[in-house]
């Protein structure tokens, strides 16, 4: 059985990731140092243990804390990790900004939910509304063995199915991959486009479209749409006057130059500013 360290065990995700490790065949001991996160775990009947006690002969320290603040707590740390622990980390801006401890002892290894497709065959109401994942919904995962021996790679992404089921595919990247998943096409590209989105609509309401309307017109046509671009559906495509109008707006809406946000130095921008704490 291996022994996992969960620090920030009673935080938002860290009790997610908790209430998947139970029956798990990992031995977990958790780390909280707020009275609120104790009282929660406590709530689900666990109890939590000291730091130091946590990592005595532990196998991983799973670290489900954000990002700005991953640094500094392994900086704070790092000379009680054991050599050859599995430092598991749930993003990849630490890795990528290079604020690791410079341990080749250590094995760091990233993982990340895709969350539930918005294209999917889910029939159960529950995991129809797990928006998420890792509770009733089927997701995929990214892996990324950033420092260590190959055969860690098993561990590490065994903990990733656990920590994140159900998982469909599990898929492993670099770190230079990750970040490109993360924080440019589904933060920096998808989140500014469907706040666009929201803004669009709630311009259409402004305008005089019932809300109603304008919101379940919007989301239908999202679906379809999003069939359409990412080939879901064979042989369906845009109408002539669809892809008229997507000409003519595309220059209007972005910018010529636009796909500058994958190039190296602005991610290294973007990760700087996702990992400084004082941002």
């Amino acid at each position: 059985m291996a022994t996992i360290a969960l620090l920030g065990a009673g935080g938002k995700m860290g009790l997610r990731l908790t209430a998947n490790l139970i029956g798990s065949r990992f031995a977990v001991r958790h780390v909280e140092i707020s009275d609120r996160g104790r009282q929660a775990l406590g709530a689900m009947g666990i109890q939590t243990v000291s730091l130091e006690e946590a990592l005595e002969g532990a196998d991983a320290l799973l670290l489900a804390l954000p990002d700005n603040r991953i640094g500094s707590v392994l900086a704070s740390i790092e000379g009680k990790i054991s050599a050859g622990t599995m430092v598991m980390m749930l993003d990849v801006a630490v890795a990528h900004a290079g604020l690791l401890p410079d341990r080749p002892d250590l094995t760091y290894f990233i993982t990340h939910p895709c969350h539930p497709p918005v294209l999917s065959y889910e029939t159960d109401p529950l995991a129809h509304r797990d928006f998420f994942g890792g509770e009733h919904a089927k997701q995929h995962i990214v892996c990324c063995l950033a420092q260590g021996p190959e055969e860690q790679y098993s561990l590490g992404e065994e903990i990733a199915r656990t920590i994140y089921k159900p998982v469909m595919n599990s898929h492993r990247c670099t770190v230079e991959q990750m970040a490109i998943l993360e924080p440019v096409l589904s933060e920096t590209i998808l989140g500014t486009c469907l706040m666009m989105l929201r803004e669009a609509t709630d311009e259409a309401v402004r305008r005089g479209v019932p809300e109603a309307a304008a919101r379940d017109f919007i989301l239908g046509h999202m679906r379809v749409e999003l069939a359409i671009a990412f080939q879901e559906k064979e042989g369906a495509c845009f109408s002539d006057g669809a892809l008229k109008a997507i000409e003519r707006a595309k220059p209007v809406l972005f910018q010529p130059d636009w796909k500058r946000v994958f190039e190296p130095e602005a991610i290294a921008e973007s990760v700087r500013h996702i990992t400084d704490p004082n941002s």
